[in-house]
């Protein structure tokens, strides 16, 4: 049996992978020479309520390390894919709360489970072009989330000088030891309105991905490289 339907099939392997995937990341997190931007923002904001966060699929591995979950939790929604499952339990590690988004359960269900946590506080993270692609795309549930929640987008993005990228949709970047390295948080200035007409909608998509794309490119110029996906 694969790895892959081994993990689908056993949560006990799902926390052992989580547990490796977090030990190395543990040790990413303290070989490399961090700066950041955006925190002090992100943190008052936080201060008010909880927040939406966003970024791209190929930018996620990090932020379990950079979310300052001392000024609040984070429920990040992810699919039930094996790789998916294995960075939830990275994250419930971390101290945060993730949350598996099932098609078995009705989008009515997860909205409320989702809801509820806005209410006690928790901020709600998600990719924007996950869990599937394309790379890049902004899909409906930020813009849906952002709507049903009125809560405050806020983007993330890091990079690292060693890294290495996976040979997967989104080319994810995997971050290596020893580097220099920076992280970004970035408030988008604009609040979605709860029924934007068609063409709201689409002026949205458009300008959120733009904030997500500066994010990412942000991180890359901090650390003196080429803005990569």
């Amino acid at each position: 049996m694969s790895l892959r339907k081994r993990i689908e099939n056993s949560e006990r392997l799902v926390n052992a992978v989580g547990r490796l995937v977090l030990l190395y990341l543990n040790l990413v997190q303290r070989t490399t020479q961090w700066q950041s931007d955006g925190v002090e923002e992100l943190r008052a904001a936080m201060a008010e309520g909880p927040v939406l966060l966003v970024m791209w699929h190929s930018r996620l591995m990090m932020i379990a390390h950079h979310w300052p979950v001392e000024s609040g939790s984070l429920s990040s929604l992810h699919d039930t894919s094996p790789i998916a499952r294995v960075v939830g339990a990275v994250h419930r590690q971390r101290r945060l709360q993730p949350m598996k988004m099932s098609v078995k359960v009705s989008n009515i269900v997860a909205s409320r489970t989702v809801l509820k946590r806005v209410n006690e506080g928790v901020s709600i993270g998600l990719t924007a072009d996950g869990p599937l692609g394309p790379a890049l795309q902004l899909k409906d549930p930020p813009l849906e989330w952002a709507r049903a929640t009125g809560l405050p987008i806020f983007c993330y993005a890091f990079s690292t000088t060693r890294q290495r990228r996976a040979a997967s949709w989104d080319k994810l970047l995997i971050p290596r030891l020893f580097g220099k390295g920076a992280y970004v948080f970035a408030r988008f200035p604009q609040k979605v309105p709860r029924k934007p007409d068609g063409d709201e909608l689409a002026n949205l998509r458009k300008d959120i991905a733009s904030f997500i794309d500066a994010s990412t490119a942000r991180a890359d110029a901090m650390i003196d490289l080429p803005h990569g996906p």
